[in-house]
C-alpha cells in the first residue's frame, strides 16, 4: 500500500505527458529554430542533413513525443529542426 500512491504519482505524470499539445509550426519557438512536421519540407535548409529526424535527435523524448528545446508541445516523429543533432548511439 506505501508504494501506491508513488505508483499513482508516476502515472499521472505519463499520461499528462501523453497528451502533449503539438507544436504548431507558426509557433514563435518553433519558428525561431525552423521547425517543420515534414523533415523534407526542410531540404533546402543549409543546416539540414538526410535522414535527420526529431526521433533520432538527442533532444527528442520518446516516451512523450516531447523536444527538451519545445518544452511542454509534442513534436512529429518525422519532424526536423535546425538544433538538430544525432542521437548518440
Amino acid at each position: 500500500m506505501a508504494a501506491l500512491p508513488m505508483g499513482m504519482g508516476v502515472l499521472t505524470s505519463k499520461t499528462f505527458a501523453a497528451t502533449l499539445p503539438p507544436l504548431s509550426e507558426d509557433a514563435p519557438n518553433a519558428k525561431a529554430l525552423n521547425y517543420v512536421k515534414v523533415a523534407a519540407d526542410a531540404a533546402d535548409h543549409p543546416a539540414f542533413k538526410e535522414d535527420a529526424y526529431c526521433d533520432n535527435c538527442m533532444f527528442w523524448q520518446p516516451n512523450t513525443n516531447g523536444c527538451t528545446l519545445f518544452q511542454g508541445f509534442s513534436v512529429e516523429a518525422k519532424g526536423w529542426c535546425q538544433s538538430w543533432v544525432k542521437r548518440p548511439g
